[in-house]
């Protein structure tokens, strides 16, 4: 397969005037995630957004995230750490990673995971705008606490059986990096440059 085309200029005008349009419409009605709901079946367990807010700013757990970590035997001042660790990415070129085949399947599957608890049809939507706003919102970088506060619905899912059977299927997941690494996208990928950058010949 011959390498992807670089974009030329007036494509990267318009690649980078779709952002700004995607992000100044997402401003005006952003919301932030006020409950993690874990789900399984019938069974329904809340959190409150604020309370995991709390743990990675003060490291201490309270209510029923405390009796969690408690009967997990988990340290809260490292599950605070946790969430509040930031992954340095590239808003425009994630933003267009996520626009790619990779990008969608990724998008699709995480959304059986985690999704809107009223709206879980528009869960690929709602992880792409909170990836993106909370690139965004941290500067270039995104942490848990981050994706929360710019997840556009207050009730965030997390499905535990689907997430038991990604967790379990984790073996997979250094093909998937392989089969990306090697196609078009993935060999290409570091040659991509923000917009208005030369690219190498």
């Amino acid at each position: 397969m011959s390498p992807l085309p670089f974009r030329s200029s007036s494509a990267r005008a318009w690649g980078g005037a779709g952002l700004a349009a995607l992000l100044s419409l997402a401003a005006p009605a952003a919301r932030s995630a006020e409950q993690v709901v874990f789900v399984s079946g019938a069974f329904r367990r809340s959190i409150p957004v604020a309370d995991l807010e709390r743990l990675a700013r003060t490291g201490e757990a309270v209510g029923l995230l405390g009796d969690a970590l408690r009967l997990g035997g988990q340290d809260p001042a490292e599950v605070g750490k946790l969430l509040n660790h930031g992954v340095p990415l590239p808003l425009v070129l994630t933003t267009r990673l996520l626009s790619t085949r990779f990008g969608e399947s990724a998008l699709e599957r995480l959304s059986g995971i985690l999704y809107p608890l009223k709206a879980p049809e528009v869960g690929m939507v709602a992880l792409r705008s909170a990836t993106i706003l909370g690139i965004r919102n941290g500067s270039g970088s995104l942490s848990a606490v981050g994706f929360l506060r710019a997840y556009p619905n207050a009730e965030v899912a997390i499905n535990l059986p689907a997430l038991q059977s990604a967790l379990e299927g984790l073996s997979g997941v250094s093909q998937v990096v392989k089969e990306f690494l090697e196609s078009d996208l993935g060999s290409n990928l570091e040659r991509l440059k923000e917009p208005g950058a030369a690219a190498t010949p």
